[in-house]
Formats: structure tokens, sequence, C-alpha cells
């Protein structure tokens, strides 16, 4: 609440008459209202109105559910204190309402006794109020009034305990929720007889994914996802490891260097998704993947708004991981285009700069050459990895893998067999093949065996056949560019 308080005080310094605060939380800001009356109208009282009920408290005969009216009362006996309009963004359009403000203005600005508050989630300021409105973006509750309120509510459940070694964790999951969304996911996991940590930061995951799908362009990935399941790699896996205790508040707070973005082109199908997927999950902090298709569809409004809607949500839930997959199909057009693409991209940059410290974008690219060079210039980027071919020690490991995933024992595979035929394949061509065997096996109502693999992979070409140059011209230019993902090179 501290927060807030300090907010809105730093706008009233100004002695602005009408202020408008973008929040969906109408309750929490009259909250901090009362808790500033006393400071900035001593002996005052506040005052809130909605088109339902009109002015409350009334002091008037009239029917004040006209926004009109009700700005007319207030102006003809001007309270001492604040006057919280909840309703007054649906009525902008109205030029009565408009002018009705603008009287507002100029009457209480004269008298310093009232301010008059708009508080509304969403941003509507006609060109004519711009000079008179002063606008406060209001921040979502910080982590202290998060687990203030969880603490609130676990008193409910005696039952239900909270490691006082779990509750910073928790009040940073909690991030970009409002204070009566934690009160929704709170209820629904204390309530449950086998309440744990992990069902608690699941509940939480499964609140922002919602939070995600309302925005529309933001997909939700679910974690956890093993790490184990990646084949190879193992440089990227090192560097996630070592960063781990680094991608926290704790390290913000005391002034770490906290991992901004990592970017890993390559090869297709050599495992730059999962490691988006294995880092979030690694972290323990959700995973959203933003969709460009749908940023670019028109559908919600202008690629440049929605980009900047998506890249506010993302800001709201932090901590958090955003994957950008195939970055080089949204980012990649040449500067000296005047297009949506330059304009995002001019965007992004000064977004990745900027960024807050507890989101990390982690991108895709299958043709990096076609990133402009600023994108992958040191500050924005922590690592540019190149993710290859898997070696032979790798193809090994991603068979054994995809082995157990599919039910199968890999003591009774020939995996040496299998390796001869695999060369030079990717780790998503292996697990494909697999995949067809064991559908094979299931058929013939018997276990998964070599023969039902080795079928597969001498009837399927690999990318590394059909798209060679394409492969060969990637790893020249990353031969010297890029940080290898893997351990040892491909002896191919």
């Amino acid at each position: 609440m501290r927060l807030l308080v300090d907010q809105i005080r730093e706008a009233l310094r100004g002695r602005h008459p009408l202020l408008y605060l973008r929040t969906p939380e109408e309750d929490r800001v009259v909250e901090a209202l009362r808790a500033l009356l006393p400071e900035c109208f001593p002996g005052g009282s506040l005052t809130v109105w909605d088109c339902v009920n009109g002015l409350e408290p009334g002091g008037t005969a009239k029917d004040t559910r006209d926004p009109v009216r009700a700005l007319e009362a207030v102006m003809a006996s001007p309270p001492q204190g604040f006057c919280v309009m909840k309703d007054l963004s649906d009525f902008m359009d109205d030029p009565r309402v408009v002018r009705a403000l603008r009287d507002a203005y100029h009457s209480f600005i004269k008298t310093g006794r009232t301010c008059v508050v708009l508080v509304s989630p969403v941003l509507v300021l006609p060109p004519t109020l711009e000079k008179e409105l002063c606008l406060v973006e209001v921040d979502m509750p910080a982590p202290e009034d998060l687990l203030q309120r969880v603490l609130q509510v676990q008193k409910q459940y005696p039952r239900a305990k909270l490691a006082p070694e779990f509750q910073p964790e928790l009040s940073m999951s909690l991030r970009g929720l409002t204070l009566n969304e934690v009160d929704h996911v709170m209820h629904r996991a204390l309530g449950r007889d086998d309440a744990s940590p992990r069902s608690l930061l699941e509940d939480i995951f499964a609140e922002k994914k919602v939070l995600a799908k309302k925005s529309g362009f933001l997909e939700y990935i679910a974690v956890p996802f093993d790490i184990a399941r990646v084949g190879g790699l193992e440089n990227v896996k090192d560097w996630a490891a070592k960063r781990k205790s680094l991608f926290t508040q704790d390290a913000f707070k005391a002034g770490l260097p906290v991992p901004r973005g990592v970017l890993m082109m390559g090869v297709s199908g050599c495992g730059k998704s999962m490691m988006a997927k294995a880092i979030a999950s690694l972290w323990r902090v959700p995973l959203f993947r933003l969709d460009m298709n749908l940023v670019f569809s028109g559908l919600f409004g202008t690629p440049e708004a929605a980009f900047h809607r998506a890249l506010s949500t993302i800001e709201a839930v932090a901590p958090a991981v955003l994957w950008i997959d195939e970055m080089e199909a949204a980012l990649g057009a040449p500067k000296d285009v005047a297009s949506d693409q330059s304009m995002m991209f001019s965007a992004f940059l000064t977004w990745m700069q900027e960024k807050p410290p507890l989101v990390f974008v982690a991108a895709t690219a299958n043709h990096i050459e076609k990133l402009p060079a600023e994108i992958i210039r040191k500050g924005r980027f922590d690592q540019v990895f190149f993710c290859d071919l898997p070696t032979e020690d790798e193809r090994r490991e991603i068979i054994q893998i995809h082995l157990g995933l599919n039910g199968a024992d890999p003591k009774e595979v020939n995996i040496d067999r299998i390796l001869v035929h695999t060369q030079g394949w990717s780790g998503a061509e292996i697990e494909q093949a697999i995949i067809a065997a064991r559908i094979d096996a299931v058929q013939d109502k018997r276990r998964l065996a070599t023969d039902d693999i080795t079928r597969h992979t001498t009837s399927m070409v690999p990318l590394s056949k059909t798209m060679s140059e394409q492969i060969k011209a990637i790893r020249d230019w990353a031969f010297d560019r890029a940080t290898r993902a893997s351990r040892s090179k491909p002896n191919y």
C-alpha cells in the first residue's frame, strides 16, 4: 500500500485538482486515499460516485447518478477532501461530461480544497482534457502488500501452514495479480485438505494463465518441464543453472546482475524451444509465449498497440520468462523498411534495454542472419547460443530419453545400431522416428524393438540432407559469432 500512497502523494504535490488513476483496483485506491486524507486534507472527507448509487454520502436530495449532475453537486458545495469517480471513463464521449470536468478543474484549482479522482482500468482521455487531467499509472501491488493479504487469508485456515522460508517465493509468484485475485487464489488453494507449497504455486500459475489468455496474444506454457528431457546442450544447461539464484527479488535488491535474456539460434529441431521451457522450469517461474502472428493479425488493434499491451502484461506478471519463437520472422525487417515490423523492432529494442529486471526473454531463431545487429549486441541478450545438430554422444542421450518417454527399456534396444542410421539427424527427427516406431509396436500389440525404429530411420530423410546448403550457411555464420550450446563439436 505504501507504494500506491507514494504515487498519489507525488501527484498531489503539484496541487492537481483532477487525477486520473489507471487501475482495476477501486477498493485499493479508496483505501490509499483514506490513508492520505489526514495528511492532504486535515478534517476532510472522502466522497465516492458510481453510476448506480450516485454520490455517497449524498448530502443532497438530487439524483446524482448522472455524472454531470454529480459534478455540478460537488462544485455547488465543494467538500474538503477527495471525490472518487468510479465509472466516469464510460461517459467520456459525452461533451457535457468533458465540459463539467473542465469547469471542476478551474473551480477547484483556485481553492485547493477538493480533488476529483477518476478511477478506471482503461485510459479514456479526450484531447480537450489532456492539460487538465493528471494521469497516474498505478503499479500493481508490491510483494509485501501481496504477502500481507496472503497472511490475512491464511488466518481463516488454521490447518494451512506457510513456512516463513516459502513466503518470499510465494509473494514474488503472486506479482501481477490484484489483491482480489490473490484472495480468490489463496481461498481456493488453502481450502484444500492437501494444500502444499507446490500446489499453491500451481494455483498461482493457473491464475496467471487466465491473465495471459485474456490478453489474447500471450500463451501460458505449463511448467514444470524436466530439464533432463533435453539431450545435450550442456553449455546452455550450465549457463542457466548458474543463474538460477540470480533471477530473484533478493538478488535484485542486493545489486547482483539479474539475467536479462538469451538468444538461441541454429538448426531447426535441435532443442531451442525445449530449452526455453527448461529454463523457466529450472528457475520456477511461469513461461509465456508471445504469438506474433496474433499481434500482426489486427484482431487486437494495431500491431504496435497489441505489442505494447503484450509487453505491459508480461511486466505485470513478473517474475516470468517471455518466449519469442522464431524471432527473425517477427522482428527481422530491414531498418529502411517503413513497416509495422520495423517500428515494432525499434520499440522492442528500447524495451529490452529498459525492461523490469525480473522479465527474462528467451528468444529462438533459425536464421539469425536476418536479425539486425542491434538486437544481438551485449546488454540486450546476455548470451547468444548456437544449437547445432547433436553429436554422437548427444544422440545417444536423446535416444535414451525418448525410449524412456515411450515406455521402452533402453537396455532392450540396440542403440549403437540406431546411432549409425541417425547420423546428421536432429533431436526432433529422432523423437518422431521413435514415436512412429512405438505406434507400430502398439498396433501389433508387442514391445517396441530396434527393428521398429530402424525401419523408420531408413525411410526418413533428415533435414541435414534436404536443406544441406541452408544448414551449412547457418553453421558458417555461427562459427565465430555465437557460443556453442554443446560442449563438443559434431564429427561430421
